[in-house]
Parts: structure tokens; sequence; C-alpha cells
């Protein structure tokens, strides 16, 4: 689990990038510092996201149209970082790509799986290939808006369901907050996500789940867990 000493460098690029009005190139910045051993990139711990197994063990075996798993599947991962997520829904039998707006995030996750069937690309959210529209059966986003401050959060939540396939699911992660309009301290990040930026990352798609919940950590963190349909 990352400590505050941890979180600061990473607040501190992110507090600049905002400053700055450079919404995303802070990201790059902190994957370089990490790679050089002078910095810490809070989320990269080793490990899958537990909210996304969890949903994953509970929809083995469903249908398509149940928003379900199955073998063969497309499936994208939003600002993969190192992979971990990635991995694991190839191990459930999808063709998953896996992108991130950090060139050194996905050098160092094809680094650490060189037999990895998943196709890592560097993109930005902000920025999608046209390709990627409407392709994906399983889009995953789990905590990566979070960070991004001011019109570029908005403007990625509302990206979200645009990789989305007909019949699709897009699943979303966050931290959770319940007030309307938050403070946001621009040397706080990670800014947990409003319902009303819940719906805006839905966009068209109908919501077919939303939970809220304590997380496990040390003090608990309040978090959503969102699934939306594409009919």
């Amino acid at each position: 689990m990352p400590t505050d000493e941890d979180r600061a460098r990473a607040r501190q690029l992110a507090a600049e990038a905002v400053a700055e009005g450079d919404a995303t190139g802070w990201f790059e910045k902190l994957y370089g510092e990490a790679e050089a051993g002078v910095s810490v990139v809070p989320w990269a711990d080793g490990e899958v996201n537990p909210h996304l197994v969890k949903w994953a063990a509970e929809r083995s075996g469903t249908g398509r149209n149940g928003g379900g798993l199955s073998a063969g599947r497309r499936a994208l991962v939003v600002g993969c970082g190192l992979g971990y997520d990635a991995e694991f829904l190839a191990g459930l039998g999808f063709e998953v790509t896996a992108f991130d707006v950090a060139p050194t995030a996905i050098a160092a996750a094809k680094r650490a799986y060189p037999d990895s069937p998943v196709n890592y690309v560097t993109a930005d959210l902000l920025d999608l290939p046209g390709s990627w529209r409407g392709a994906f059966d399983l889009v995953v986003e789990i905590y990566t808006v979070q960070p991004l401050y001011g019109p570029a959060r908005s403007a990625a939540l509302a990206a979200l369901h645009v990789p989305v396939a007909p019949g699709g699911t897009l699943l979303v992660i966050s931290r959770a907050t319940n007030e309307d309009n938050p403070e946001r301290d621009p040397s706080m990040m990670p800014w947990p996500l409003t319902r009303r930026e819940l719906e805006l990352a839905g966009g068209p798609l109908r919501l077919h789940t939303i939970e809220q919940f304590l997380d496990d950590e040390d003090p608990p963190k309040l978090r959503w867990q969102a699934e939306f349909h594409r009919h």
C-alpha cells in the first residue's frame, strides 16, 4: 500500500500540471523518475485490482448480453500502467489491448511481460484512435480518470463510452464522493468522482449496476463501481 511519502511526488507533479495547463504530461515524468529510481509510482504495486478480480469472478460464465465474460472477446484497458489488470484479463481469455499515455509505462509493461498476448500501445484517452470506436466488448477504467483535473477530466470521462461495442460493457472503478460540487485542492490528487461524473462516463450507455462501498484500506476509502452496457 503506498504511503503519503510515495504519493508526495506524484501529487507535486499533478499540481504543477494543473498550474501549467498540461493535463497528462506529468504521468510520463513520474514513470521516467520511477524508472531512474528517484520516485515511486504509487499505484504500481504489482497487484491486479482486487475489485476487478471480484467483478470478473461474479460474472464468469454469463452470456454476452448479461455483461459476462467469455473467451475470444476484445477488451480495452484504459491507462494500463505496468499491465497488471491487462494481464489478468488476458488470462481470462480476452483479446486485450491496453494503453497508457506514458511511453515509459508501456515500455516497462512490454519488458515485464515479453511473451504476453496483450497489445500494449501508447495512446491518449483524450485522442483515441478512430479504429477503436465501438470495437471492444469490454472497456475497463480503474483509477485513471481520478488523477485528472479540470476540462481534461470531463473530456476523459466523456470519451470512455466511445470504444464500447454494441452489446459491450464499460466498467468504471474509482474513488467516490457524495458531494455534488466538491472543492478540489490541486495539490491533493487523486480527486474522487461524483455521481454526476460517473454518469458522464456512461454517456449514452445504459447503467446496469452501480455500487458505492468502503474498501479495505487503512483508513478505508469510499469507492464507486459502475457497469454500463451498450445495446
